[in-house]
């Protein structure tokens, strides 16, 4: 009985582990893991942003906020394990998605030509997702693991005082805009909430998001920049 059950147990699992390789391998299966990697994301940079705000408020309120997040120990570290298999996810599916559209070129090329619907975010995913991978690793080496015995704020304040460390910043935010931009409109498409009635306001309602999640990230390293009193 014991033997039955365990091969019972490997032939579900091997099942399993068929069908999701089907769903992965299907246009359909590559735009839902997408999106929901994408609103994953999403969902953690408005968190993120939530926690960042407290820089405008001063090197206390900043601090406090960072001591508070160090302080719940394990919970961060298994979040930002997660995070880092969504990241992976994304990204991996999202390489793989420009490799199948750059081998059918010719096709896609028909088909943008009539549409008309392209837009710079859409034309432009692939690389703007390469500035924030570039930007994400810069600011993972240069702050979460930079050695720094003084307080956060300190560091922050340093960074952001550099012109070209602001500089990349910006562009990498910039990116991140352009990026979601697509990104949120195309959640919904992918996720087959779309109408002739509301397509319009969905769309503006992503720029917005998009235009809101960039522009205050970018007002952080513009303040180091220009604002003596910046992390004071």
């Amino acid at each position: 009985m014991m033997a039955i059950r365990i091969n019972t147990r490997k032939m579900s699992g091997g099942v399993c582990m068929k069908i999701m390789r089907r769903f992965c391998g299907t246009s359909v299966g590559r735009k839902y893991i997408m999106a929901l990697s994408g609103s994953a994301l999403a969902l953690f940079l408005v968190v993120h942003l939530l926690g960042n705000t407290s820089i405008f408020f001063g090197a206390r309120a900043f601090n406090s906020y960072a001591a508070h997040l160090h302080g719940l120990g394990p919970l961060v570290t298994m979040a930002e394990v997660v995070l880092l298999l969504i990241f992976l996810v994304h990204i991996g599916f999202g390489a793989t998605l420009f490799l199948r559209n750059s081998l059918a070129r010719p096709a896609r090329y028909e088909v943008n030509r009539s549409s008309g619907g392209r837009t710079l975010g859409s034309r432009t995913m692939f690389y703007s997702g390469l500035l924030i991978l570039g930007l994400l690793v810069f600011h993972l080496v240069t702050v979460h693991f930079a050695n720094h015995p003084g307080q956060i704020s300190a560091l922050i304040r340093n960074e952001f005082a550099s012109l070209p460390v602001s500089f990349l910043y910006l562009v990498g935010l910039a990116a991140l805009g352009l990026h979601l931009s697509h990104g949120l409109w195309s959640l919904w498409q992918s996720l087959g909430v779309n109408h002739p009635l509301y397509d319009l306001t969905l769309e503006r309602g992503a720029l917005l998001g998009a235009v809101v999640i960039a522009g205050v990230f970018m007002v952080i390293p513009v303040l180091g920049l220009v604002w003596d009193g910046f992390l004071r």
